[in-house]
């Protein structure tokens, strides 16, 4: 059987398959796969409406919900490219962004959690000047599509629509355009870019191509042995690819049905579990872990769980036992990737517990896996610690317009140098020990101290700064930032509301010490190891 190699032509192969199966459920709003299909079709109308072509960007700054699912599938079915933005961004972040891809129009949540979200995108972009609508300073933008939430505010401006009116800017554009547009996709377009820091500390587009995310779904969902029963509670968010191909799409390549959560929320979670009767669950293991502690648990019944699919930092070979003993899963894997490669290894249903705990499964059949010196690309031998190389068809095409970054990624003989260390048993499967980058992770998140570091650099009394990632017992790791200060006058609150200012929660540093100078080599490069390291008598701030 020849499968569908572009998101549209997937879509219409389930919502041929599966026309009745229920496709998604949030709150009220459930839609079987012929409904899903149905409303997919009818925002890429409105899309072509507002004037977006094929090839131009298209971003989504939103939670979880339906209608993100439908506007990115919509987005990709006509031939544009998805630019998911991470819904804690800030203003200035989105416009940074925007303005890098060029962003022709953006699905705005105006009012999730109590912020207002288009004013902020309003004030970002005007601070550099520009008239345009419909957003001033961002020229390219031609249509801004409000998702409203409780408390947002009303706004009267040309190329601001919110998401209940796509339907009438659908309807002077036929279907068979649609569907013709549909048709041209290839499997080697662009599919969507997805951002990640680099340690450069401006973020970097990682492009994908619709076959690379297809088949970065498709090895996921066969892993996890994915079928038309599933009912998968999508807690990852769906701006990061956890989300998004290991959710959304997996789902739709099986006719799984989607129930999208805004954010984790325990008490939500398991009525969920319960009602809806849930089988499958990924995210990193604080998830499983809180869903144990809840002090209700014993009275609520988790027996419809199957699957769980969890990384991102150690998985304790206790936490699997659990996870299966007491929340009733019958498999629990482990797997790897990163933004520029997806679902690069992955375990197998049968492999042991510790063998999930302890490793991140063998390389996925897209793949090859090596441990090389950092800096080369010869093999090393089994067990031993090196790089982590990943080469195959589903390595991003490169980093959107930065071909030095680009090839600092990815050498001449096509491996990409991951930044992890790790080590591969005979039996091909990978350990990570350590990590080149300065990365940390917060509660399954990828923070890069550099970009903290770029913005604390623009607060007026910071003379330097070096951020570091240090343990919490609920999030794995958090930010701790050491500030050499001139003078006396700044805080560690200032520090700290200028940080929230300007970078989204996850990355906001929950520590300050304040220190007379940083550490450094012979080469004057900051040693973070020693700071790590030691104890401070600063003045702090958790």
């Amino acid at each position: 059987m020849t499968h569908p190699r572009t998101l549209p032509g997937v879509l219409r192969a389930t919502a041929d398959a599966h026309p009745g199966r229920q496709a998604l459920l949030d709150g009220e709003v459930s839609l079987s796969y012929a409904d899903l299909h149905a409303e997919v079709r009818t925002t890429a109308r409105a899309l072509i409406g507002l004037g977006i072509e094929r090839g131009d960007r298209v971003g989504i700054w939103a939670p979880n919900s339906w209608q993100w699912a439908v506007s990115a599938l919509a987005i990709t079915y006509i031939g544009a490219v998805l630019v998911p933005l991470n819904s804690r961004y800030t203003g200035h972040e989105v416009v940074d962004i925007a303005r890098r891809t060029g962003t022709r129009a953006l699905f705005v949540a105006d009012g999730f959690l109590g912020r207002g979200q288009f004013d902020e995108l309003r004030a970002a972009a005007a601070a550099e000047g520009g008239d345009t609508l419909p957003v001033p300073g961002l020229d390219d933008l031609i249509a801004v599509i409000r998702i409203r939430y409780p408390g947002a505010g009303e706004v009267d401006a040309d190329g601001v629509v919110t998401y209940p009116e796509l339907s009438g800017l659908a309807d002077p554009v036929p279907l068979e355009v649609v569907e013709a547009l549909a048709d041209e996709v290839s499997p080697d377009d662009d599919a969507d870019i997805l951002f990640t820091s680099g340690t450069t500390g401006r973020s970097k587009g990682a492009r994908s191509a619709h076959r690379q995310t297809v088949s970065t779904a498709r090895e996921w969902a066969e892993h996890g042995q994915v079928g038309a029963a599933d009912r998968y509670l999508i807690v990852n968010p769906f701006f990061h690819s956890f989300g998004y191909k290991a959710g959304i799409l997996v789902c739709l390549l099986h006719g799984a049905t989607m129930l999208p959560q805004t954010v984790f929320d325990l008490a939500e979670t398991l009525r969920m579990i319960r009602e809806e009767k849930v089988t499958l669950l990924a995210g990193a293991p604080t998830i499983f872990q809180a869903l144990l502690d809840a002090p209700d648990r014993a009275e609520r019944d988790t027996g419809s769980l199957r699957l769980a699919v969890t990384g991102a930092t150690i998985v304790p070979v206790a936490l699997v036992e659990r996870m299966q003993a007491e929340l009733g899963f019958d498999l629990v894997l482990t797997a790897y990737g990163l933004t520029e490669a997806v679902v690069a290894t992955m375990c197998r249903p049968g492999d042991p517990d510790a063998l999930v705990a302890g490793s991140v499964g063998r390389a996925v059949d897209s793949y090859e896996l090596r441990i090389a010196r950092p800096g080369g690309n010869e093999p090393l031998s089994a067990g031993a610690e090196g790089e982590v190389l990943l080469r195959g068809e589903n390595v991003m095409l490169g980093y959107l317009d930065d071909p030095e970054a680009t090839a600092a990624a990815i050498d001449q003989d096509g491996w990409l140098h991951t930044g992890d260390i790790g080590r591969v048993d005979e039996r091909g499967y990978l350990t990570i020990t350590d990590r080149l980058k300065d990365m940390f992770i917060t509660g399954g998140f990828n923070v890069y101290p550099a970009e903290i570091e770029q913005v604390l650099a623009r607060l007026d009394g910071v003379v330097e700064s070096a951020a570091i990632g240090v343990p919490d017992e609920r999030l794995g790791e958090v930010g701790k930032v050491y500030v050499v200060r001139r003078g006396g006058g700044l805080t560690a609150e200032g520090v700290l509301a200028h940080c929230r200012e300007r970078l989204a929660g996850f990355k906001v540093p929950r520590q300050v010490a304040f220190v007379d100078e940083l550490p450094r080599n012979l080469s004057g490069k900051v040693l973070k190891r020693d700071l790590r390291d030691r104890q401070d008598t600063a003045e702090e701030r958790a």
